[in-house]
């Protein structure tokens, strides 16, 4: 891919993700959240940092399909830093404006709401990775013990969806078509496995 290209890509998906933050600005200016504000901001920067995270998974299962498609992992840490950044303006959110950052009612949330606590272990478990997406980060740990630390996107994205099922009420399904995916995205990796192994033994009979 011709690197104009590839700049001309990475600044429509950087116009893309940065959307949802736009509303939220545009709506904050004209007085146009709803009624209940707060809520607005805490549900646009969830959903956006819920579904840029499965953007963000469904890259290298995607890019193995052909290999044209292999320059798809060039964005794959411009869409986890994005990730980041919404989980950050949704924790930022519970802090400020739920909580007025005292850390009494803090606690109290953490302890007393489920759906608080597998929120804030999500954001512990996304942390990490954002800290160690520079390239030096990687020369740092070296390739191997990048790639397994950066595996706790995956029990970064089921305690998201844990999040995300108990934070709304019983019978909502507004988590479904998330959890759908996401459980897509996570059985494709085995079958990939699966599948790469059998052509390989294939090839070597």
């Amino acid at each position: 891919m011709k690197r104009s290209t590839l700049i001309a890509l990475k600044t429509v998906v950087w116009i893309a993700c940065l959307v949802p933050f736009g509303f939220l600005v545009w709506g904050a200016v004209t007085n146009n959240l709803g009624p209940d504000a707060t809520a607005e901001i805490a549900n646009t920067t969830g959903l956006s940092a819920l579904w840029m995270l499965a953007i963000t998974l469904a890259i290298s299962p995607v890019r193995r399909l052909s290999v044209h498609l292999a320059w798809l992992i060039r964005f794959r840490r411009l869409m986890g830093l994005f990730v980041f950044y919404y989980a950050s303006l949704h924790v930022l959110t519970w802090l400020a404006l739920y909580n007025n950052f005292s850390i009494r009612s803090m606690l109290d949330d953490v302890t007393k709401r489920r759906f608080v606590m597998a929120g804030m272990g999500t954001y512990l478990l996304l942390l990490p990775l954002a800290l160690t997406s520079t390239n030096w980060a990687i020369r740092k740990l070296g390739g191997k013990n990048w790639t397994r630390l950066h595996w706790l996107i995956y029990p970064a994205a089921i305690c998201a969806t844990i999040h995300y099922w108990w934070k709304v009420k019983t019978g909502v399904l507004e988590p479904a078509p998330y959890t759908l995916v996401l459980l897509v995205l996570l059985l494709a990796r085995p079958v990939m496995a699966w599948s790469k192994r059998r052509r390989a033994r294939a090839v070597s009979v």
